[in-house]
């Protein structure tokens, strides 16, 4: 559902109780009353429409500059996550609710001269007051999750979570690689888009791997999760059907999004890690610390990675049969996205050196899957080599070449540091 649809309904209640509750308050309930004077009520309801306006325009308005410049100053796709909380568009609502009601109060108030102020709809309106305070509080609250540790925890936390439901533990320390693809004859369909650039969401493999045992043929996709559609794009490749496979079934197993979105993506959680760590390490910021940070999120995420079966790129039907092929990213692919930028940008900062060395150490001190180890083993000596041709003397070189989970503050010595090259001996 949209979310803008959201407040639409809370204002659609509003004006329907607004017609309805009144009148059978009048009808039926017109024996209960209050002390409240109509010169009173009048302020009151008056005072309540007025100010929840002006509340509404000052704290969205502030919400959204709060927004936009923590979005800026982290990862600008940053601001599409926070600026569609669904929080902010209850929020709206609410306020938007009380409005509504208070301004329906206020016209029955003292109506036809009657000199009565009806009771239920007053009270409502006061439940409407507090709710929105309510509101107010828990917007506030969202507005202080752009605190940069609680940005990274929460998309840490939505990286943990596609990771959780898309891969399966491995059962051993076996070796765990990528499936040889199937020997496929040429296609006999080809299903290619056309409009405005879109990106892939997520697929409903499930479906395709219907559609394709339903003929006793192959879909390859050619696309990842991710992937930006364009103009004459191949999504996939259907191998071996007798006939076409609809069309229309064919997209309804693809879901498009204006942007990448976390779903069946591990990829883009880790993406905004690293975009926020670079920019950290951007001259203009110069922030390594922020850059250590997102690098506690990220070891996390390989750690999880590195513990679980990364797909094959395949799904199979119930009889073992192949039926659909896709695009995976390897160990090393995860590596390169996780490391390579942080590493080239903060080539200077002793802080994401040494942390960077105790994430890879880390890491291949967990993983128990020895091909992914060794790809570990393989990127620190990539750093080390980095590090030796750096412009630091020979005390930073050193300095660098120490594990420190904090960047700078607490150094773990390695017996493989002490005949280290780097180091001169």
């Amino acid at each position: 559902m949209p979310l803008w649809l959201i407040p639409m309904f809370y204002t659609m209640a509003s004006i329907v109780a607004g017609l309805i509750l009144p009148r059978l308050e009048q009808t039926y309930l017109s024996g209960y009353t209050h002390g409240m004077s109509v010169g009173a009520a009048l302020a009151f309801f008056s005072a309540v429409s007025t100010g929840m306006m002006a509340l509404t325009g000052i704290v969205f308005t502030v919400a959204f500059v709060v927004v936009q410049f923590s979005a800026v100053a982290y990862s600008p796709r940053l601001a599409v996550e926070f600026a569609n909380k669904p929080t902010l568009f209850h929020t709206l609502g609410i306020f938007v609710a009380t409005f509504v009601y208070s301004l329906v109060a206020l016209i029955w108030t003292d109506r036809s001269g009657s000199g009565t102020v009806p009771l239920f709809s007053s009270l409502l309106v006061g439940v409407l007051v507090v709710v929105s305070m309510f509101g107010f509080a828990k917007l506030i609250q969202s507005v202080s999750d752009l605190q940069i540790q609680n940005v990274l925890q929460t998309v840490g936390a939505r990286g943990r979570s596609v990771i959780r439901a898309m891969f399966p533990r491995i059962a051993d320390a076996a070796s765990v690689g990528r499936e040889d693809p199937p020997a496929l004859s040429a296609p006999t369909q080809i299903l290619a888009y056309s409009g405005e650039p879109w990106v892939i969401a997520s697929f409903d493999f499930t479906a395709l791997a219907r559609l394709a045992q339903s003929a006793d043929a192959v879909v390859a996709i050619e696309l990842g999760v991710g992937d930006t559609l364009i103009e004459n794009a191949v999504l996939l490749r259907v191998h071996g059907a007798g006939q076409p496979l609809p069309e229309q079934a064919l997209w309804r197993a693809v879901r498009l999004a204006a942007s990448r979105t976390f779903e069946q993506d591990p990829k883009y959680a880790i993406r905004l890690l690293v975009d926020i760590a670079i920019r950290a390490l951007s001259p203009a910021v110069n922030d390594p610390t922020t850059a250590v940070q997102a690098l506690d999120q990220i070891e996390d995420l390989l750690r999880r990675l590195g513990r679980r079966q990364l797909d094959a790129g395949c799904v199979r039907d119930p009889t073992g049969a192949i039926r659909v092929t896709f695009p995976v990213p390897t160990w090393q692919d995860y590596l390169a996205l996780s490391f390579d930028e942080i590493r080239q940008f903060g080539a200077t900062s002793l802080q994401v050196d040494r942390r960077l060395r105790a994430a890879l150490v880390g890491l291949a001190e967990t993983i128990a899957v020895e091909e992914r180890r060794a790809a570990v083993r393989e990127y620190l000596d990539h750093l080390d080599q980095g590090i030796g041709r750096s412009d630091f003397d020979e005390r930073d070189r050193a300095a660098a070449s120490q594990e420190d989970r904090q960047g700078l503050g607490l150094s773990r010595l390695r017996p493989a540091v002490k005949n280290s090259p780097l180091l001169g001996g």
